[in-house]
């Protein structure tokens, strides 16, 4: 027995020492980190001074930013595809800060820690790095990559550099990329590795060695100064997910409390913790597209309580691209974008069932809106159920369907994509859903959870 229990503490400093001590943890369960929500009074984002409309308007334009950023991502990626390019080139863009939540991760020996965005339509994790160029302006201090004994730059002759889109070989050949958005914001820097850690939500400190990350040294734009970077959770090559690999099994899972706690703490799961078992679990095929970043699903059908069901379309045309799946599951947009026939038809039976009368949402942002002054707290409004692909029946309660826009406004939060052209399954459609991405498997598995309370 002595020379066993000998034998297991060799292999574990053996282990220890390359770097290889984060596939022993993960293989003990798994683990999870908190995710936090830009309104939360935990975020650097929250504003004492917003109401509940205010967030409510500002999250509604924030959605449709990003479905544009969807929209271009799928036609820039579908034009890369139809040339002799490979068509898994990493999507990283954000849309400068439109987001919706955080989460904490450390960078470098000695450690820096930092807040980043946790975003699951993109998949490079990056940060500002010293020196930093014409850079926007943020409260966080910038990573020094020259005080980490852990740094290396990636070289522009690698299959890491060639994944990614609009790169170049630095002076020193160094994989440099670049982006520039619509909105004339920027972000220059050199793909590198380094060790990331967290803090997991057990009280360990989980460590992955040799993480490849951007070290960007130039930004400027509309970016918020309470950012400090972007954590890439899609399911292209660089995301953290991908490079998590075996070491997860590929999957991760979390689970959103309802808008009305905002102030409540969701977790990030990832391996073993991410298992979603649940008697009343159903499951959907997460179907490829392009960018592989993204996470498509088939909606087959939405039915209105009483009302009957409404047929959607298959695929989802872009452009003069055809995705297979014909919307997105996104965590970073808080409405659900469907296609405006679609919308037309579930608005109908939605009157047909609501005894109420209808107004105008005073912020045009909600195609749908009743006057709730004469009811009250004990107005009813009907679930609202989305049939995905291999019987996945997502039943959405109240209070995943409609929101309170205004004093005495109630209005259904599924919105138009009129002008768009991408359906999105949005984060108010997920709230107290625990819902698991599994990579490997290529399914999707949602399950009616307490959120708050899980």
């Amino acid at each position: 027995m002595a020379s066993s229990i000998s034998s297991f503490w060799a292999i574990f400093l053996i282990l220890l020492s390359a770097g290889f001590l984060p596939l022993l943890v993960f293989g003990r369960g798994g683990f999870s980190v908190d995710l936090i929500h830009r309104d939360s009074p935990k975020s650097p984002h929250y504003d004492p001074s917003s109401t509940p409309f205010s967030r409510l308007r500002e999250a509604a334009e924030r959605s449709r930013a990003r479905a544009i950023y969807f929209r271009d991502a799928i036609q820039k990626t579908s034009s890369i595809s139809s040339a002799l390019y490979p068509t898994d080139n990493i999507y990283s863009k954000i849309i400068p800060d439109s987001f919706e939540y955080l989460m904490s991760l450390y960078l470098g020996s000695p450690v820096e820690e930092f807040l980043a965005i946790a975003d699951t339509g993109s998949d490079l994790i990056w940060v500002q790095c010293k020196p930093c160029e014409e850079c926007y302006p943020q409260k966080a201090p910038l990573f020094d990559p020259h005080a980490s004994s852990t740094y290396k730059v990636i070289s522009c002759n690698t299959d890491s550099c060639s994944s990614l889109s609009q790169t170049s070989c630095g002076e020193e050949s160094q994989c440099e990329y670049k982006y520039g958005y619509g909105d004339g914001s920027l972000v220059d820097g050199f793909l590198s590795s380094e060790t990331l850690s967290f803090d997991s939500t057990g009280g360990r400190r989980i460590q992955v060695p040799s993480t490849l990350f951007g070290c960007t040294h130039r930004s400027n734009g509309t970016f918020s100064k309470n950012g400090a970077g972007l954590v890439g959770l899609g399911g292209g090559k660089l995301s953290l997910i991908r490079q998590l690999g075996s070491a997860i099994e590929s999957k991760f899972s979390y689970c959103l409390p309802s808008s009305s706690q905002a102030s409540a703490t969701s977790r990030l799961n990832f391996g073993a913790s991410a298992d979603v078992s649940d008697s009343n679990a159903v499951t959907t095929p997460l179907i490829t597209g392009f960018p592989k970043t993204f996470y498509f699903l088939s909606l087959e059908q939405v039915s209105v309580e009483g009302q009957g069901a409404v047929k959607v379309k298959p695929g989802m045309q872009i452009g003069n691209h055809t995705e297979r799946g014909n919307i997105i599951i996104d965590s970073g947009t808080t409405l659900t974008l469907v296609d405006d026939e679609t919308l037309k038809s579930i608005a109908a039976k939605v009157v047909r069932s609501v005894k109420l009368p209808q107004v105008k949402d005073p912020n045009n942002n909600f195609n749908l809106c009743f006057d709730i002054s004469g009811s009250g707290t004990n107005a009813q409004f009907p679930d609202i159920t989305f049939q995905f692909d291999g019987g996945a029946s997502v039943v959405l309660h109240q209070s995943n369907a409609f929101v309170e826009a205004a004093q005495n406004v109630v209005c259904m939060s599924l919105v138009s994509s009129a002008g768009i052209g991408v359906n999105i399954f949005g984060n108010i459609a997920q709230q107290n859903f625990h819902i698991e991405y599994n990579l490997d498997a290529m399914q999707l598995t949602f399950a009616p959870a307490d959120c708050a309370n899980l």
